[in-house]
């Protein structure tokens, strides 16, 4: 959060009352279901593919079948050769896990970054949901504040948003490393992990490796325009929303332009040691809609398949 000697910019979210949850929350999952049909529902149903194969049925075989597929039980009962036939397993188990912290209360183009996150995090559970994937929710600060096993149906998605929205965290910081070691022990089958943050956190980028290797992780990184393009006013009081300290910056022409530089040298930094975990990247911003960026990462990836 940035106050300036001459003005007070405010950018932390209030939580919605208890008597507008139930309001918020339908509205919410009416906006969502919407965004997912309207516009990616089919992109995400081709970009992820099942994690594995399931029995379908036997039939006859025929010039060109594999003869691996050959169900010998049923030749030898029938006198006749059949195959085995299998289908993809289509239904996927996917972990949204999302950042509580404290910074996703700064947001300086009509929402803040926290907001962002609780909606994308609510339009992938509802692409899960309407394709019949089983849907989990992790949410994080500096250590794991709640996690929901992955189930299917729509009740079980409003309950994650009614989570997203209504859960406050005991924890102030980031730390990304106790998320993702929680899901290397909590997930025993492969699973589709999107992991929502500013990934501003302690070293985490072993971890994420090793996560990456077992399940199709996402990292979905959140930004600010501000934070890397502040501008020249002068004299500010910076507060850290973690952990509360304040510190006076001059922000004249020279020291807007060097912290600039500094930020975008911590961007690369992580955007390389992501691109380096095997982990896939979207990144959304607080100054631009955020569905017309997870349509193009799915088509990006139906693609590559």
């Amino acid at each position: 959060m940035f106050r300036s000697h001459k003005h007070h910019i405010d950018t932390a979210e209030p939580a919605p009352l208890a008597a507008d949850l139930a309001r918020e929350v339908r509205r919410l999952h009416i906006l969502t279901r919407r965004r997912v049909s309207d516009l990616f529902s089919g992109e995400y149903h081709s970009a992820f593919k099942g994690h594995g194969i399931e029995f379908a049925e036997v039939r006859e075989y025929e010039p060109g079948d594999d003869v691996r597929s050959i169900d010998w039980n049923v030749t030898a009962r029938t006198g006749k050769t059949f195959i085995k036939r299998f289908v993809e397993e289509r239904q996927l188990t996917v972990v949204v896990a999302v950042d509580l912290s404290r910074s996703g209360s700064f947001g300086t183009r009509g929402r803040t970054k926290r907001r962002l996150e609780i909606e994308a995090a609510s339009v992938l559970a509802m692409a899960a949901t309407q394709n019949q994937d089983r849907i989990g929710l992790l949410l994080f600060t500096d250590a794991v504040e709640k996690f929901v096993p992955p189930r299917k149906g729509n009740p079980h998605c409003q309950r994650l948003i009614r989570d997203l929205l209504a859960f406050q965290p005991r924890g102030i910081g980031t730390d990304i490393s106790p998320a993702i070691d929680h899901l290397t022990h909590m997930l025993k089958r492969r699973s589709v992990v999107f992991l929502i943050s500013d990934f501003d956190s302690p070293p985490y980028a072993r971890q994420l490796a090793v996560l990456s290797k077992r399940h199709d992780v996402v990292a979905v990184t959140v930004n600010d325009p501000t934070e890397s393009a502040i501008p020249a006013i002068g004299l500010v009081d910076v507060t850290d929303p973690e952990t509360g300290q304040i510190r006076t910056l001059d922000l004249n022409h020279r020291g807007a332009r060097a912290y600039a530089t500094a930020r975008h040298r911590e961007r690369e930094a992580r955007d390389m040691m992501l691109a380096t975990s095997g982990a896939d990247r979207i990144t959304l911003s607080t100054d631009r809609p955020f569905v017309p960026e997870l349509a193009a990462y799915f088509r990006r990836r139906e693609q590559r398949r």
